[in-house]
């Protein structure tokens, strides 16, 4: 029990730290990007994404050291078996979509229920910041029509034309 509870924690902390790289990450190079305000966004989403499918397989290792290989708790219902079973396991309980083919035993209920109420604090986490992104980034798209209207008309460019579509950011 005390081996899954210390790894339980180490878990927590190591999907903490990957999605705080991944959105500090993001939120320091998006307003670097040279594309339209719509695809900033699909970028925020996307790194979100990309954080959260790391953390899942960050718990799908743990659930196939700790229980395929050291045996600390089991599954009952349909077999798990490969590190995809373990995958699956993880997807679900992240989630917390709980399909029930898969029912954790032993040291494994508090694997799941840990990574359920974690991967509900991750993707709480990552769904304000991609509010965050949207109301600073949103409003952008009535400028950007603004600005490719002006520039068809007078043919405008260079870094002044670049300014108002990409307004520099606090601390740039």
């Amino acid at each position: 029990m005390l081996v899954v509870l210390v790894a339980s924690v180490v878990l927590v902390v190591v999907t903490i730290l990957v999605l705080y790289e991944t959105l500090r990450l993001t939120s320091e190079h998006l307003a670097e990007l040279p594309v339209p305000p719509r695809w900033r966004i699909i970028v925020v989403v996307l790194a979100a994404f990309a954080g959260h499918t790391v953390a899942v397989w960050v718990y799908a290792g743990a659930y196939w050291l700790l229980v395929l290989r050291l045996g600390l708790g089991a599954f009952s219902g349909v077999p798990i078996e490969t590190f995809e079973d373990c995958l699956f396991v993880s997807v679900v309980a992240y989630s917390s979509l709980g399909y029930g083919d898969h029912v954790p035993l032993g040291h494994a209920r508090l694997l799941t229920g840990v990574e359920a109420l974690n991967g509900l604090l991750l993707i709480g986490w990552s769904a304000s910041f991609t509010y965050l992104a949207m109301e600073r980034y949103w409003p952008m798209h009535g400028k950007a029509r603004a600005h490719r209207a002006a520039t068809s008309q007078s043919q405008s460019s260079g870094k002044a034309g670049r300014e108002r579509l990409f307004p520099p950011t606090a601390g740039t």
